[in-house]
């Protein structure tokens, strides 16, 4: 994960304004995209294969923004608050929008995309241009996708894109044919950038990353990224069961970035995932997101990492409770079952002799994988419900965590965050866990987090999870 960055915001230029009103009957969906035929731009491509009439206004309806999610849910990174709107401003277009709304909260105009690592600090996240009810025109020096935002809770609004603005290639899932969406990588030539989306995804691509693998079946690649987003809400218990357990508002965004550091192969931060054009291989085939999407399942298990036990030493660990999800999903064999090409043991046997052992320390004892194995015997010990579960509860009672870069390393935190998982786990599993976490596994839970073991009187387990494996 990344240092914080503060949000570049640039004033919206209003060239004409007119009261606030309220806006069409009718809109529908939270964030969905809705297009009126009332204007003279052509839907992508030469024609819009759902039915729905081409034109440039949009319907959107409110939801929760990024950073009351991110509270909701106690995650350490905000994730996406974007709709995707399928249009590109190019560098310095005047870009002229028109806002119908009823009272309260108003959408956000974004120009650009995601590039963390991007040397130009304006281009590492999109920039931000504030509306108000009427007619704003903006302008973005760089250009770039655009996207609205509308944080609330069910306000609803339509915004006009009157002028500066072209069509995206993209393709959404359910409402766009292959045919067309090849049609319009051929036609759509002069913008730089293709989008796919659905109920829960935006891939933003360069054009060039598209046609490198502009032959995979798109319907299928976007329903697999679907797939992996349901694994990650399922082991997080988002199972609708109550308001603090439904999933997350909105969509994650996938976007391909220009640069990493070496030896980075992806990221995440908040609002997104980032993947350099050598992930493209595995980012844009069905095949390889299937078989050696690892990365992806695991950068996109960042923005589900919950803040309460979310420790500095846990940070590349507790993530990939969400990439095993994923590949017990896809029906994938487990990164932990992997032979170590030296020793030809997996993770879970070359652990096993450590454990327990004189003078260990779980953060320097123990490789990463190997790290992973007492959170994936927790499952193995207690159901497979066991990290829903945990996830629920912890909803329940931690709302207010900060998000991650206000707090990491600090060791009052860290110590904190560790006593955490190992209560939590405790209390889930109905057992005494101390044994476990700090006979063990030597996880480095201090004198307080074993007193607050203790002090819930729970019996000790039937069996040592420290002995299972897959």
């Amino acid at each position: 994960m990344r240092p914080a960055h503060l949000p570049l915001t640039a004033s919206a230029v209003v060239s004409s304004a007119v009261s606030r009103r309220s806006v069409l009957a009718g809109l529908t969906g939270a964030g969905a995209l809705t297009l009126l035929g009332t204007g003279t731009a052509s839907a992508h491509g030469s024609g819009d294969p759902s039915g729905r009439a081409p034109g440039d206004t949009q319907l959107i309806r409110a939801f929760p923004g990024a950073e009351t999610e991110r509270l909701r849910l106690d995650r350490s990174l905000r994730a996406s608050e974007f709709v995707p709107t399928g249009r590109y401003a190019a560098p310095g277009a005047q870009v002229t929008v028109r806002i119908r709304a009823g009272r309260g909260a108003l959408p956000v105009l974004h120009i650009g995309t995601f590039d963390d690592y991007n040397e130009n600090q304006a281009l590492k996240a999109p920039r931000v241009f504030p509306l108000r009810a009427g007619r704003n025109t903006v302008s973005d020096v760089y250009g770039g996708p655009v996207y609205l935002s509308f944080a609330g809770h069910g306000e609803q609004a339509a915004v006009t894109f009157v002028s500066g603005t072209a069509r995206m290639a993209g393709f959404e899932l359910g409402h766009t044919t292959e045919a067309d969406f090849q049609r319009q990588l051929d036609t759509v030539t002069d913008v730089p950038w293709v989008e796919l989306t659905t109920e829960h995804t935006i891939l933003t691509l360069t054009r060039e990353g598209a046609l490198l693998y502009r032959g995979e079946d798109h319907a299928a690649l976007l329903r697999l990224f679907d797939t992996i987003i349901g694994s990650h809400n399922r082991i997080s218990g988002l199972d609708g069961s109550k308001p603090l357990n439904r999933p997350k508002a909105g969509r994650y965004h996938f976007n391909e970035v220009s640069v990493v550091p070496k030896g980075v192969g992806a990221y995440a931060w908040h609002g997104f995932n980032g993947f350099p054009r050598a992930y493209m291989d595995r980012l844009c085939t069905v095949q390889g997101l299937l078989t050696r999407g690892w990365g992806l399942y695991h950068e996109l298990g960042h923005l589900n990492q919950q803040a309460a036990y979310q420790a500095g030493g846990l940070t590349e660990v507790t993530v990939n409770i969400y990439s095993l999800a994923a590949q017990r999903t896809l029906g994938r064999p487990s990164n932990l079952l992997t032979e170590d090409a030296t020793t030809g043991l997996n993770w879970f046997q070359s652990a096993a002799p450590k454990v327990g052992t004189p003078g260990i320390a779980y953060e320097t004892t123990f490789g990463p994988y190997e790290q992973l194995v007492p959170l994936r015997q927790l499952e193995l010990a207690f159901g497979d419900d066991f990290w829903p579960r945990l996830h629920q509860l912890v909803r329940t009672e931690h709302q207010h965590d900060a998000p991650v870069e206000d707090y990491d390393h600090d060791p009052a935190v860290e110590a904190r965050q560790y006593r955490a998982l190992s209560t939590y786990a405790s209390r889930v599993s109905g057992y005494d866990l101390t044994d476990f976490f700090v006979r063990k596994w030597a996880f480095p839970v201090d004198a307080t987090g074993i007193a607050e073991i203790a002090a819930l009187r729970l019996p000790a387990p039937p069996v040592d999870p420290s002995s299972l494996s897959d």
